[in-house]
């Protein structure tokens, strides 16, 4: 069993409120529009990072981190993109190898939006969680976490780390 912790448009932005829960996480996944590295290098001196450049990036994090990131967790399939959409409304550019291929679990950010849905025509589940930096319209810092145990996605929890 692993514990993720999901985060994503930090913008530059790492606290303690976020450190307690990578503390907490057996792998921390970033969904993109990280900012400044310094974000994601305290998180890899705790925990395992997996992550993927958002549209904010610069060239030092598009070269460290990838567009797409799709792998596996234990049983599950996994991609991870920063423009991605949701179920109905995915990105162009990803439209045609989603519906080809699609993964177990699709992971993406962007809109600041916290969403979690299930795509049943894909049979898939898609999670945003939201931004957990202080830039941008949304007014709550969210994160998600979850379990993966084997190929299930179990024990989701929204964390809320208050106004930005």
């Amino acid at each position: 069993m692993k514990k993720i912790l999901l985060l994503s448009d930090t913008h530059s932005h790492i606290d303690d409120a976020i450190l307690k829960y990578v503390n907490e996480a057996d792998e921390v996944w970033h969904a993109g529009d990280i900012g400044d590295l310094v974000v994601t290098d305290a998180i890899k001196k705790l925990k395992p990072l997996r992550g993927v450049y958002g549209n904010i990036d610069d060239d030092k994090a598009r070269i460290e981190f990838p567009l797409n990131n799709r792998f596996f967790c234990e049983g599950v399939d996994v991609w991870i993109t920063h423009i991605g959409g949701y179920p109905d409304k995915y990105n162009p550019a990803i439209r045609s190898e989603i519906t080809k291929n699609p993964p177990k679990l699709f992971i993406c950010g962007h809109s600041h939006i916290l969403k979690v849905q299930f795509d049943k025509k894909l049979n898939l589940l898609h999670m945003n969680p939201g931004a957990c930096g202080k830039y941008g319209f949304h007014q709550v810092r969210t994160m998600l976490r979850f379990q993966i145990e084997g190929d299930k996605i179990q024990n989701l929890e929204v964390i809320e780390l208050g106004k930005k």
